[in-house]
């Protein structure tokens, strides 16, 4: 079942998230008598009632905002409501029209500018609804988002290299460390631009799994630094004066949006203000009676510097998750291992969704990588961790099986159709977007000199990468049996 989001409330089919039902770690103060054998609880139209007592007495709405829900898994996954706040297409189409929004700080701003960022997940996704390529899909889209009155519509391939060139870097210097410290927490490098794995980690291994994670930024919040601190500066606006939008394949997007780290208090503003994913902006396209084949397209736009003609969706090498086990598998094998031609030939181990890559030098195994997507995956990755059995230096971990292509909140199969099918099709089209190496991005290059003071600069090492925090368990829990 999946319905809209609505101001405050949710139903919706929130599967990506990674584990079944768990004890809520919100701690929640409900006040009650004590009886020898439970609460009972009936469910009636209007609500919950507690009959413990003989008489019917309803309980009150337990309110948990999307902040508070942050690296909690559990009762997002199969909960049949979920307050959401600040994060819904009414949300949006509410700043469309009133051009202001309060953010979940409880701060007003005036908006001056907004601005969708766009990636090529959601984007294919609907162009396989549609029956559309994805150079039509984008132009409808932009055209969609222009249309409800965005100002600027952009891709998201310059925060997308940003973020494999520092995860290239940051694996480099992990792994020296680790040659200079065999006994520390350095390798293996474990992803970190899957919100539902980091969310994960946070909540169930805290402490232990924490230090393997990637501190490099998603492009979503990568994309948000650029948005809010380099396009406000060039329109000569207040970062709070933009109101910033991604367009993502997943839900869990919208909690890694809300994380206290990623507000700054010296702008009164997060990086991204809203999240819209495929599944609810086909949901406001119905709602108005209208098909993406139905918008008359636009083009992207290009607010950074001159450009080689119009923008448009990229690919990276790799997955359709980003390619990081590849980018950096390269990179390394470049220049730690001197092999500027190393072959990336996976091999499956349990699953097409756990796989392994190796390079040998001299006959000896000298990087081994993987690829692990969906829980079950990650499950095993962590206990050969614990266990002290993994073998690999880096991990591209994401929570979906067959990872971003098959996000949650990506467009179902239509009737007839199967999952894997639909997956199949997303990766083909993937597979034929314009290629492009990141370190062939000359904006790059400008960005770490103009804005980020140098490549290894204090401001590059803010900017660009981020803290996890380990999520203790209150000895308070709301447990609710069915």
């Amino acid at each position: 079942m999946v319905s809209r989001f609505s101001g405050a409330l949710q139903l919706t089919d929130l599967d990506d998230f990674i584990t079944p039902s768990q004890e809520c770690i919100k701690p929640v103060k409900i006040e009650k008598t004590k009886t020898k054998t439970g609460a009972k609880i009936k469910i009636g139209e209007n609500g919950y009632f507690d009959i413990s007592s003989g008489r019917e007495q309803k309980l009150k709405k337990v309110e948990i905002t999307l902040a508070d829900c942050l690296a909690c898994s559990g009762c997002i996954t199969s909960a049949e409501s979920v307050l959401v706040t600040r994060q819904s297409q009414e949300e949006l189409l509410k700043v469309f029209s009133e051009r202001k929004y309060t953010d979940n700080k409880g701060v007003t701003n005036d908006v001056s500018l907004i601005v969708i960022s766009v990636s090529p997940q959601p984007t294919l996704s609907l162009a396989a609804r549609y029956k559309l390529s994805s150079q039509e899909a984008t132009r409808k889209l932009v055209g969609y988002f222009k249309s409800l009155g965005a100002d600027l519509v952009l891709d998201m391939t310059v925060a997308e290299d940003l973020s494999l060139l520092e995860a290239q870097e940051e694996f480099l210097q992990r792994y020296q460390n680790q040659q200079n410290d065999p006994s520390g927490t350095h390798l293996p490098m474990l992803a970190s631009s899957c919100p539902g794995w980091v969310c994960y980690a946070e909540k169930t291994h805290g402490n232990f799994i924490l230090p393997y994670i990637s501190s490099t930024k998603s492009p979503q919040q990568i994309m948000g630094s650029l948005v809010k601190q380099v396009l406000s500066r060039n329109r000569g606006i207040t970062p709070g004066e933009i109101y910033h939008v991604t367009f993502m394949p997943c839900y869990d997007k919208k909690l890694e949006a809300s994380r206290e780290d990623f507000y700054s208090d010296m702008m009164n503003c997060h990086d991204v203000d809203c999240v819209i994913t495929a599944i609810e902006l086909e949901q406001m396209l119905e709602s108005s009676n209208k098909s993406l084949n139905d918008i008359l397209g636009s083009e992207l736009d290009w607010p950074w510097s001159d450009s080689e003609g119009p923008p448009s969706l990229k690919r990276h090498v790799g997955s359709g998750s980003g390619g990081y086990a590849d980018h950096i598998f390269l990179y390394a094998a470049e220049h730690l291992f001197g092999e500027s031609k190393a072959q990336l030939i996976y091999k499956n181990l349990r699953n097409p969704d756990f796989r392994e890559v190796t390079l040998e030098k001299d006959g000896k195994e000298v990087l081994k990588f993987a690829i692990a997507n969906g829980f079950r995956n990650i499950q095993n990755l962590v206990q050969k961790l614990k266990r002290g059995k993994s073998p690999y230096h880096y991990v591209e971990v994401m929570a979906c099986p067959s990872g971003c292509l098959n996000g949650g909140a990506q467009v179902r199969p239509i009737t007839g159709e199967s999952g894997r099918e639909l997956v199949s099709q997303l990766e083909a089209m993937y597979s034929q977007l314009p290629l492009v190496i990141p370190s062939d991005n000359k904006l790059l290059r400008k960005l770490y000199s103009d804005w980020l003071d140098g490549r290894d600069s204090d401001k590059a090492k803010a900017m660009l990468h981020t803290t996890y925090h380990a999520v203790e368990k209150s000895d308070i829990a709301l447990n609710i049996k069915w």
